[in-house]
């Protein structure tokens, strides 16, 4: 009886605490505001934005740090930032064929801010993918790039007649795609960022000594890259599909 009467009581705590944990992990504060003229209460500037300009500090010096000196016979440092640069060229030559090099500054940046941006947590600060503001920008950022692939490549007439490839049937769907593809990009990052968070809370409270940190590396680190490379991944095929001859 005693038992049974505590169990309930301990699942009910369980739930509401990392119910509460989670309302706080993906509220957006405020940190401060910038006075403006004729705008009440100035201009918010939220915490995934403060993140987001630390993550680009530390870009930026870091790739002041690796391009520094660089020789002709590469040392362990130079041959290390090369292999980097040479596989993502590659990937976006891979994935979107011999356009690829135009989209690879844009497809590689987007894979290092949201790489740092998914293990930033691990430094006691909010990860930004977990405003849902930010992996929207992110996605529509990326649409617009597409779309725009599109009416380079195929010109403006061509740009309205992609809509009926294959056939005209099927113009109403492929018009939706234009919402559904950011959409998907969108709450695909989220969802999976939100959900290795709630993942990590419950082995928390299951196995809170030995399991965390084991699985941290899992979830903090491995997921937050694979999370990274699946949007780039994603956004690379959808560049590839606008381009492509038909």
């Amino acid at each position: 009886m005693f038992l049974s009467g505590t169990a309930p009581v301990g699942v009910s705590y369980m739930a509401g605490s990392i119910s509460e944990e989670i309302q706080e992990q993906i509220k957006c504060e405020v940190v401060f505001r910038i006075p403006v003229p004729f705008v009440e209460g100035g201009i918010p500037v939220y915490e995934s934005t403060v993140v987001t300009w630390i993550i680009m500090a530390v870009v930026v010096v870091l790739s002041i740090i690796l391009t520094r000196n660089l020789k002709l016979v590469p040392g362990k440092k130079q041959m290390a930032l090369e292999t980097c640069i040479g596989w993502i060229r590659n990937f976006c030559r891979d994935n979107i064929g011999h356009d690829g090099d135009r989209y690879m500054p844009y497809l590689g940046t987007v894979l290092i801010y949201i790489g740092f941006a998914n293990i930033i947590g691990m430094f006691g600060l909010k990860p930004p993918t977990k405003d849902l503001s930010v992996t929207a920008a992110l996605a529509l950022m990326s649409i617009i790039l597409i779309e725009g692939a599109t009416m380079r490549k195929h010109g403006f007439i061509g740009f309205f007649k992609h809509f009926a490839h294959p056939t005209a049937i099927m113009a109403p769907m492929n018009v939706m795609e234009i919402g559904i593809r950011p959409l998907s990009l969108c709450l695909r990052l989220f969802g999976n960022v939100v959900a290795a968070f709630i993942i990590m809370e419950l082995i928390k409270y299951v196995a809170p000594v030995v399991a965390p940190t084991v699985f941290s590396l899992y979830f903090d680190i491995f997921d937050g890259f694979l999370q990274a490379y699946i949007f780039v991944f994603l956004t690379s095929l959808f560049i590839n599909e606008a381009v492509e001859d038909e």
